[in-house]
């Protein structure tokens, strides 16, 4: 695989509808660092921010990415297109407040979907 082809160009949308990036990820980037990312350029201010990795889910073509795994391991045939920039989602799942308990059914029903 060239070097051009091992490089991703995505940004990340937001619930408001703004967009973190695009910044260049190589194909073997985990999607934990692909969080680690989202962390660091988080927009101030914000109500609900992520504390951790644990707090942000990233989806891409409908599918939810699993930290341990790398860009590669995710891409869809729609996506890392030469010249295109992928767009992920980005959720963010703070943890349940003192006292408060979350069935999973009820951390399920919190996705959401976007579609471009």
């Amino acid at each position: 695989m060239s070097e051009a082809q091992d490089q991703l160009e995505i940004k990340f949308r937001l619930n408001d509808g703004s967009d973190i990036g695009p910044k260049t990820f190589s194909s073997s980037t985990s999607v934990c660092t692909l969080k680690e990312s989202i962390l660091a350029q988080w927009p101030k201010g914000w109500r609900t921010s992520p504390r951790t990795v644990k707090d942000v889910k990233l989806t891409s073509a409908g599918k939810i990415l699993e930290n341990s795994r790398t860009l590669e391991e995710c891409k869809s045939p729609i996506c890392g297109l030469t010249g295109e920039v992928t767009t992920m989602h980005v959720v963010v799942q703070p943890p349940p407040t003192q006292g408060e308990k979350r069935s999973p059914d009820q951390l399920q029903n919190r996705c959401v979907c976007v579609i471009l």
